[in-house]
């Protein structure tokens, strides 16, 4: 039976006066209890709401008036923390979900209307918000593939994970296995040629393997896991590589590949089919950029969230939860006044090789790019077995520091767990996330990740609470991931750490130092693979 499996690519103050219950808390179910499921009314603007009508959105161009609003109270962070509540992210959650299942395939993948009315909710809430924000469309072309397949070995069919890029085609030859990690051409044996390269995942990108593969000679390749879990989908990501044009490539667990690998390795042939097919065509998609009108343009803090869930579902969590937070802060500061602008990206197509975040920071002018001070991205705030994670700006867990700014801006999160009596671990800036193009660009980076696929450790379910030795969303990418996925006591917390940063950052950048005068050019960041229980995002894995 064949799997099917939706493909892109790109062508181009502290404690609340009234507090959410602590992670952990010996009271918290162990699965959240779903909500009402129904129509949701929309929630009472704040009492410093400013007045002002929007005006249509028009793709490419700001919705609102850019005269700065006035006679508005200076943010106050407490003040902003306590707005937040779980009545409201729940109501923006069920219309996400709504949104979703109102479709026929139940999600909001790129190119679905799932997604795209996800677009048009997201102009609209920010719309109704007055002349206090503008709102734009960005759009880009995107390289859309629908792509089936199998892998049959001995007989017997299994299902496999999927790699973004993968040409089709229809092999049938034997497995064998590649020396080392399969990430030298001298890895690969004479016998690759004209037979399936079987390559264990790690060190290098899963499409320098495929291309490696492809020089050898290899009519395929399967890429295997190197930890117990389940691989998941990955990407090769956009040819041309340098090494060669790729092959059939499709991913399989670390249990099935040992099994073979066994069998090969006592002298035994074992021949395997890989069936893929793929179609391929171009799509328009959009993110949606917002700013408030006031505040300094030359010193900015940029926000963001991925607005895609993958086909399998409809992303409630993965990334419902951080366009949520998002929203809601936003809803909740209109009206208060900032020194420094405060902008939003709403990126598309993260899932599928961080599209939308990179369109929009690769076409930044350096000047552009100077005036952003810091990025914060918010991907997975709730998921159900948490941890409450911190992108690691220092780099003194995985050794992937981030540019200036980056460290202050971990520290400024970590104190904020800390003073609501709340644990706190860093997680790694493995690429796998929005805040990737903006570190391409030596832009200071950090932001909040309550994990994915990743299993939970003893020490973590000390610290967290939840269940050691299940994954942190054990509906990561999967249908599961609806209402009912959501730890609601974190999501709350992350939220008032959204809106704790942004009164911080919207008021002065003091904290961060001096400001960095220099970015870089638009070269993707080589981030190597590491084994630890904190990969810092969710999109598809490029290794």
């Amino acid at each position: 039976m064949k799997v099917a499996a939706a493909i892109l690519a790109a062508s181009i103050g502290l404690a609340s006066a009234v507090e959410p219950p602590k992670p952990g808390h010996p009271d918290k179910p162990k699965h959240p209890q779903p909500p009402h499921h129904g129509p949701t009314k929309k929630p009472p603007k704040p009492p410093h709401y400013p007045t002002g009508k929007p005006t249509k959105t028009k793709t490419g161009a700001s919705s609102t008036s850019t005269a700065e609003p006035t006679g508005m109270p200076p943010v106050d962070s407490q003040a902003l923390q306590d707005a937040i509540s779980v009545d409201a992210l729940r109501a923006k959650a069920q219309q996400l979900e709504d949104i979703a299942y109102a479709t026929p395939d139940r999600n909001r993948v790129i190119g679905s209307g799932g997604h795209n009315n996800t677009v048009d909710w997201l102009v609209e809430n920010i719309e109704r918000l007055g002349d206090y924000w503008t709102v734009y469309r960005q759009p880009f072309t995107a390289l859309y593939s629908n792509v089936e397949g199998d892998i049959t070995v001995d007989g017997s069919t299994f299902e496999p994970s999927f790699f973004e890029y993968s040409p089709g085609g229809t092999v049938t030859a034997e497995l064998v296995p590649v020396n080392n990690l399969g990430c030298e051409a001298s890895d690969y044996p004479a016998e690759v040629e004209g037979n399936i390269a079987l390559i264990s995942r790690g060190t290098c990108p899963f499409g320098q393997k495929s291309a490696l593969a492809g020089v050898a000679g290899a009519s395929g390749a399967i890429i295997y896991n190197n930890a117990p879990e389940p691989l998941g989908s990955g990407t090769l990501g956009p040819p041309p590589r340098p090494e060669g044009e790729y092959v059939p490539t499709l991913g399989v667990s670390q249990a099935n590949a040992t099994s073979w690998i066994e069998r090969i390795t006592g002298g035994e042939a074992i021949e395997a089919t890989l069936d893929i097919d793929s179609d391929l065509y171009n799509i328009t998609v959009e993110n949606v950029i917002a700013e408030t009108v006031g505040g300094s343009k030359d010193s900015v803090l940029v926000i963001g969230g991925h607005s895609d869930s993958v086909q399998e579902g409809p992303g409630i969590n993965d990334d419902g939860s951080g366009i949520v937070g998002i929203l809601e802060v936003a809803e909740q500061l209109t009206g208060y006044a900032v020194n420094n602008a405060v902008r939003i990206g709403f990126w598309a197509a993260e899932e599928f090789g961080l599209l939308g975040s990179y369109h929009y920071t690769e076409n930044l002018s350096a000047e552009e790019a100077s005036k952003i001070r810091l990025y914060l991205n918010f991907d997975m705030i709730a998921s159900p077995n948490y941890i409450l994670g911190i992108y690691d700006g220092d780099g003194s867990a995985f050794n992937q520091t981030g540019p200036a700014g980056s460290a202050e801006a971990e520290k400024f999160f970590e104190d904020f767990f800390a003073a609501n009596d709340l644990n706190s671990v860093p997680t790694d800036f493995s690429g796998r996330s929005d805040y990737a193009g903006f570190l391409d660009r030596g832009i200071a980076s950090g932001g909040l990740f309550t994990g994915a696929e990743v299993v939970k450790t003893e020490e973590e379910a000390e610290l967290f609470g939840g269940e050691a030795g299940v994954a942190y969303d054990v509906n990561y990418h999967q249908v599961g991931d609806n209402m009912t996925n959501l730890a609601f006591d974190a999501f709350e917390w992350n939220t008032k750490a959204i809106a704790a940063a942004v009164a911080e950052y919207a008021t002065s950048f003091e904290s961060l130092g001096p400001a960095n005068t220099t970015v870089t050019a638009n070269k993707k960041r080589s981030v190597p693979l590491h084994k630890h229980n904190h990969e810092g995002g969710c999109g598809r894995k490029s290794q």
